[in-house]
């Protein structure tokens, strides 16, 4: 990652040499350095010789797709922010993209505008930035979710032996929501409504598949929930003290 004082990197993986040419002008004349990949095994290369803090990952490549190399990414360096982008009209490619932790999903063609705005989002996120529409956080500043702690300053998850419980920045932000409205059923809509506060692209669909990632996290039973439950017909709460060791 970078130095506070240095240009935040991103790497642009695309088969596409004119897209790579043009990210790589307007992301370096909005004070990014960038990076370029043609694809995912020069991917693996330059990420191996200097990690980046945003990497924005075509679907659609030839030999190892973008969802593979997203994977490896996510589970490689799990606080490395990554967008995905993708020519597909189906729902498929994004919703396996949010199952393996991306951070965020765009549709080709899109306006550079608003992947701009996405990655500047991202990164915030990861940093710990505020975001517009961000509720105040609790007056304590610590957590606890079933045997693991989430440390609101650090942004961090801890699980019962203290070790760190490796989470995607879009992971910190839903259960940040769950800690700010504790013993509350959320519906989808009220969390989609947070999740656009922040950045997020989501839906229905979307919302369950990251409640389903954080519940293999912090759960002792993912599929018999007692820390973020299912509230039939309406959504999910967080029940402070579920499933915590007596």
């Amino acid at each position: 990652m970078t130095a506070p004082d240095t240009l935040p990197v991103v790497l642009v993986v695309d088969d596409e040499p004119e897209l790579r040419a043009l990210l790589a002008e307007y992301f370096g004349r909005h004070g990014f350095e960038v990076r370029q990949a043609e694809d995912a095994a020069m991917a693996r290369r330059l990420v191996a010789e200097q990690l980046p803090d945003l990497a924005i990952l075509d679907v659609n490549m030839p030999g190892e797709n973008g969802l593979s190399l997203a994977r490896f990414l996510r589970e490689s360096h799990p606080r490395l922010g990554l967008v995905m982008l993708t020519t597909a009209g189906e729902s498929v490619d994004r919703i396996v993209g949010l199952e393996l932790g991306a951070d965020d999903y765009l549709p080709k063609p899109f306006e550079m505008r608003e992947l701009l705005a996405r990655a500047r989002a991202v990164l915030r996120r990861a940093s710990g930035g505020p975001a517009a529409g961000a509720a105040a956080a609790p007056a304590t500043r610590q957590v606890r979710f079933g045997d693991c702690l989430l440390d609101l300053d650090q942004r961090r998850l801890f699980g019962r032996e203290g070790a760190e419980v490796e989470i995607s920045a879009a992971e910190y932000d839903l259960l940040a929501l769950f800690a700010r409205h504790p013993n509350r059923p959320l519906n989808r809509d009220q969390i989609m409504e947070q999740a656009h506060n922040r950045g997020w692209d989501v839906f229905d669909r979307s919302i369950d598949l990251r409640v389903m990632r954080l519940r293999r996290k912090i759960e002792r039973n993912p599929d018999k929930p007692e820390v973020i439950k299912t509230v039939r017909n309406v959504g999910y709460v967080y029940v402070p003290g579920g499933g915590a060791a007596s």
